[in-house]
């Protein structure tokens, strides 16, 4: 698999990364033995995880995996902190929850450090310097060697990547941003990724498939052992199945019958060779489809097909996004 330079750093991930939001509740050992071996074997190296997945699960059945399956050398570990069960809070990014999450995280994942150590959401509670000095220490102690952020808009990743590049040799720059982004879901093009191209910060998509729909499953019906029918998922799904989205899955799949590839195939070429996309997330349920999902490795869409697909699915962006004088 190709790999990628991660922003303006010197870390290079594999194109296609492997989620594992699912790891300890939906997918268990065995499944997930299947998922890393699979990966691995394809030459996959980045594998995202995050502290609150699986209540913890995740982390700690990603690190009975590399203990036994997979060199740890051979990857390229991205986690999380920041999120937090209580309902009334939801997330704290104080400097002391951070670093003990880290601590934890590294416990269970049963490694001395991660290559990839995010920031898991804002807080509106927490000064951005105390946040981003967690972030500082992570890695000047050798626990953390790149650092990021995960679901921050436009002005707040700015304000943070041009914090941390205000003092070089003392911060740490941002090496990534992960973001929802996908053919049904383009709203980081307003601001997130203009702010990411220009601060260096590579962007890693997750649910580039549009959270399943993009490939196709849902244009007739939902079956039975997918997401969208699981109790707890259902809703996630749900958003993504109106008329709007069933256009744009419509183009795909006549993008796919003309260079005879599959649906899943096209949605996730085109968010992966985005400018500024560094590796597309994926969330595969078993081997079969991540093998589905990392045959994308020898397809590059033609321009008239991203143009076409770019037209179908392009958000609606005007002031201030759009010089006010064409308005």
């Amino acid at each position: 698999m190709e790999q990628r330079h991660l922003g303006r750093t010197g870390l290079r991930v594999s194109r296609i990364g492997l989620g594992t939001l699912t790891w300890g509740r939906d997918t268990d050992e065995h499944d997930a033995a299947d998922l890393l071996k699979t990966f691995w074997e394809a030459g996959g190296t980045l594998v995202d995880t995050a502290d609150v997945y699986g209540d913890g699960e995740a982390e700690y059945l990603l690190g009975r995996l590399i203990e036994g399956l997979v060199p740890r050398r051979d990857l390229i570990i991205s986690t999380k902190a920041g999120s937090v069960p209580d309902p009334d809070i939801r997330v704290d990014c104080s400097r002391g929850h951070l670093l003990s999450a880290l601590d934890d995280s590294l416990a269970r994942l049963g490694t001395d450090y991660v290559d990839i150590w995010q920031i898991h959401s804002w807080d509106p509670r927490t000064p951005l310097e105390e946040t981003l000095q967690a972030l500082d220490l992570a890695v000047s102690s050798g626990r953390v060697r790149y650092a990021g952020v995960s679901n921050f808009c436009g002005w707040q990743l700015a304000k943070a990547g041009t914090w941390q590049l205000a003092a070089p040799g003392t911060r740490t720059r941002l090496a990534a941003t992960q973001l929802e982004y996908s053919l049904l879901q383009r709203g980081i093009e307003r601001e997130v990724l203009p702010a990411a191209l220009d601060l260096g910060i590579g962007l890693l998509p997750s649910s580039p498939l549009g959270r399943g729909v993009l490939t196709g499953k849902y244009r007739n019906s939902t079956p039975a052992d997918s997401r969208g029918a699981s109790e707890h998922l259902a809703p996630f799904v749900a958003p993504y199945l109106d008329d709007t989205a069933s256009r744009i899955v419509d183009a795909v799949t006549t993008a796919a019958d003309g260079l005879a590839v599959t649906p899943l195939q096209v949605a996730l070429a085109w968010v992966r060779d985005r400018p500024g996309v560094a590796a597309p997330i994926v969330g595969a349920r078993n081997s079969q489809q991540l093998t589905a999902a990392l045959s994308v490795e020898a397809l590059s869409l033609p321009d008239e097909i991203c143009r076409a697909l770019d037209d179908v699915s392009v958000p609606v962006h005007r002031y201030p996004d759009h010089d006010w004088s064409t308005l």
